[in-house]
């Protein structure tokens, strides 16, 4: 499962609060300075182009094997608590590439799978690895399609209308959805969700008549899980879907949905104000709230459920100004870093994957944060170019 910001923005439209076009500022988090801001720590253990004094770890979690080395700047004074670090791309050290898959130019690479280049010129919005084969959804007029590649980067499947891919944590199943849409490029009602194995044959899906604003959530536990309305302004909910199953189910007790976790809970979005917002985690399908936060939106989860992946309370513009792990037990901070993050994905259940650069093309780099301690480095070289994390 995997979690993008661009769908926190569509969720803002859905819900009649105007967007803000541009990459014009973005809002931070104003909560409490426990701590002082240090550069985050680089993992790998090769020493920081700056001079520093070891950063103390302020979290109970259970340290990573990965050697952390000194950190880029004077760490915060304050002995406990949690920790707040901004990131320098330019003083973090290179680190082992992307163990989850992840688009370099026109190259898909990570994952399990050899490298494979897509084809065409068209832009590329997402992609996603499915056994030997990868998906790649593309522009297409003035809608998306999604291509299926073999181990060769041969197209072997067109499937018209795709906007979104989602997949298990183990890359045997993916599921993917599109919504048919008009010359104008508005979309129209309704939304047809696939489901497909890798060591399957054949493609099962669904149409679902009369929902807007469709968004997958995760392909978790034998289910897939997406968030739409009835109305095309109206208040959106939790879908659940079997894949060989003839409907999907609606879980009104979850509603704006925000991502959803193996471990049986749900982000959802409590509130929404002017530059604000309040989100709550769930139970599903029962919706029992289990803490709810105003310092921060909850955008997705760890694959064992255990930790809860956020950002900004409010989210809108080029990228998001904080990535944040909260502990999914209380709700508590573990860990906040600060910079211009366009993506933010779990690699496992002890790192956090950010897609970093400093704004609209300067050169950007996947960087890989610990959660335990914080410290970072890069996955991929500090360079221009498309960059996208996979599904």
């Amino acid at each position: 499962m995997r979690v993008q910001n661009g769908r926190l923005v569509a969720l803002v439209a859905a819900v009649a609060v105007a967007a803000i076009t541009g990459g014009g500022a973005l809002a931070w988090r104003q909560g409490p300075q426990a701590n002082a801001e240090a550069d985050a720590a680089p993992l790998s253990s090769s020493p920081s182009p700056a001079t520093s004094t070891p950063t103390k770890s302020t979290t109970t979690a259970k340290p990573t094997p990965t050697p952390t080395s000194t950190p880029s700047s004077k760490p915060s004074t304050t002995s406990a608590g949690p920790v707040k670090t901004k990131i320098d791309l330019k003083k973090l050290t290179p680190g082992r590439t992307p163990q989850i898959t992840y688009l370099s130019g026109r190259t898909i690479r990570g994952g399990a799978g050899e490298d494979v280049k897509i084809p065409g010129a068209t832009d590329i919005q997402e992609v996603a690895r499915l056994g030997n084969t990868s998906l790649a959804v593309v522009t297409k007029g003035f809608g998306n399609e999604m291509l299926t590649l073999d181990s060769e980067g041969n197209i072997t499947r067109r499937t018209p209308d795709v906007t979104q891919i989602v997949t298990t944590d183990d890359g045997s199943a993916a599921a993917y959805a599109g919504t048919k849409l008009k010359d104008t490029g508005e979309s129209t009602a309704g939304a047809t969700i696939y489901a497909e194995q890798a060591e399957a044959q054949g493609v099962q899906k669904i149409t679902v008549p009369d929902i807007w604003n469709t968004t997958l959530e995760a392909y978790v536990d034998g289910k897939v899980y997406f968030d739409a309305s009835t109305t095309q302004d109206g208040v959106s909910a939790l879908y659940e879907w079997t894949p060989g199953e003839s409907k999907a189910t609606l879980l009104k007790s979850i509603p704006k949905a925000l991502a959803v976790s193996g471990a049986g809970t749900a982000g959802s979005l409590t509130t929404l104000a002017d530059q604000s917002s309040c989100s709550s985690l769930l139970t599903v399908p029962a919706g029992k709230r289990l803490w709810r936060t105003c310092d921060y939106m909850i955008t997705g989860f760890t694959p064992d459920g255990a930790t809860v992946i956020a950002g900004s309370k409010y989210q809108d513009g080029y990228g998001d100004g904080i990535a944040a792990v909260l502990s999914a037990k209380n709700g508590s901070l573990l860990h906040e870093w600060s910079g211009v993050f366009r993506q933010a994905v779990p690699e496992d259940d002890q790192h956090i994957l950010l897609l970093a650069d400093t704004g609209d093309q300067t050169p950007a780099s996947i960087v890989r944060c610990t959660i335990s301690s914080g410290a970072c480095e890069l996955a991929t070289p500090l360079a221009k170019g498309q960059l996208l994390i996979g599904a």
